[in-house]
């Protein structure tokens, strides 16, 4: 089968919820990274085959195939497509997927993958509260089919997120212990400037320069002890859970002919990707079955694993996801995730990837596993190869 590979990957530094990039348009915000990505690769941008970016709530600034839109407001040709898609968080990851998939079916040689959202201007869910707005839609949960197949429950993150707590029994304490090494690692890797090289700072309209992560918090145990949880009698609080953020990511996949013909240097090789789903009412578990379903189709153990991105939804999925595979906690989220840097949803598979690669070069590890919790009860996998 034909080779997907990683030529260069680039993230806009996240910015928090109301902060450095609250006002940037959500194409502006796209357009950053893919000019970024063609200017740092050289590639002739008017050899890429497809645009593909994930964003969820595409209304509003991120409505009318918003991946078309960033491609153009980039200044790059009008004869290369893009097209926007939707898995919830997996979203920029699935879109690295379907790139690697186009290149390894021979059907293309180059296309942009990643990632945009700007959770500040359109809240977590509006396309779905903009529809019950106008009496035109419900909530999916209350259609009669799934009602007849799934009860009708109360069906959310966070609802969720408190199951796993109590089924794998982790202690509010945990979590927060948990919590609290993410913003350390997170606050260590931009101190020693592991982020850097990933970063494209954005100019802002006041002329400032934004080119570190915004959302990593001063905390500590006594403060997280002090939040009231999201339920009563629960164990998840806003301290255990990502943050509401802002930021795009994109990534240039490349078949082998690509690569020798416009003279390109991949940084990684697509070893494996696949998705999964579990209950969708449970919802965050489908990283455990998606991993080990991942780890049975390359014949790897999870020993092999240098370095794990499991997103950061909140605390509870990645503590479960650990126990049930055996992964090390000194090999995941090793520079924080999503409780420190945030989660913004549309961007998060792209930027996580952007971040594994960058790391895997740093420490010299070969394989990455990434795999993140996705609504529906569904969960990508990638690894990949450090070249």
């Amino acid at each position: 089968m034909p080779e997907a590979y990683i030529v260069d990957a680039v993230r806009t530094p996240v910015g928090k919820r109301g902060g450095a990039l609250a006002d940037v348009h959500s194409a502006d915000l796209g357009a950053h990274t893919i000019a970024a990505l063609v200017r740092r690769t050289g590639v002739d941008p008017a050899a890429v085959d497809d645009v593909i970016l994930g964003c969820c709530d595409t209304i509003g600034s991120q409505a009318g195939d918003v991946a078309r839109t960033a491609w153009l407001v980039a200044g790059l040709p009008d004869h290369v497509p893009g097209v926007t898609i939707d898995r919830q968080c997996g979203s920029s990851q699935q879109a690295v997927h379907f790139a690697a998939q186009g290149v390894m079916s021979g059907t293309q040689d180059l296309v942009v993958a990643g990632g945009l959202q700007n959770m500040s201007a359109i809240p977590i869910s509006a396309a779905m509260l903009v529809g019950q707005q106008y009496g035109f839609s419900t909530p999916f949960a209350e259609s009669p089919g799934w009602q007849a197949r799934y009860g009708d429950q109360e069906v959310s993150q966070f609802r969720s997120a408190e199951m796993i707590a109590e089924k794998w029994d982790i202690s509010r304490v945990a979590m927060e212990e948990f919590a609290l090494a993410s913003h350390q690692r997170a606050h260590a890797a931009i101190a020693e400037g592991r982020f850097k090289g990933e970063i494209e700072p954005v100019t802002l309209a006041d002329g400032s320069v934004f080119d570190t992560d915004q959302c990593p918090r001063d905390t500590s145990m006594e403060k997280m002890a002090g939040l009231d949880p999201l339920a009563p009698n629960g164990r998840i609080t806003a301290a255990v859970a990502s943050q509401i953020c802002d930021a795009s990511a994109a990534m240039l996949i490349a078949s082998e002919a690509a690569v020798r013909t416009h003279g390109l240097t991949p940084r990684a090789r697509i070893h494996h990707l696949s998705v999964r789903g579990d209950d969708p009412v449970w919802m965050l578990t489908g990283p455990i079955r998606a991993t080990k379903h991942a780890l049975e189709r390359t014949g790897l153990s999870i020993d092999d694993i240098d370095l794990f991105e499991c997103n950061e939804a909140f605390a509870s999925v990645v503590l479960a996801w650990m126990k049930e595979t055996g992964a090390s906690p000194d090999r995941v989220n090793v520079n924080g995730g999503g409780i420190a840097l945030g989660h913004p949803i549309g961007a998060t598979g792209a930027r996580l990837m952007t971040t594994l690669l960058a790391e895997l070069e740093r420490t010299g590890g070969r394989y990455g596993l990434q795999t993140m919790c996705e609504g529906g009860g569904q969960a990508n996998v990638t690894i990949i190869e450090r070249l």
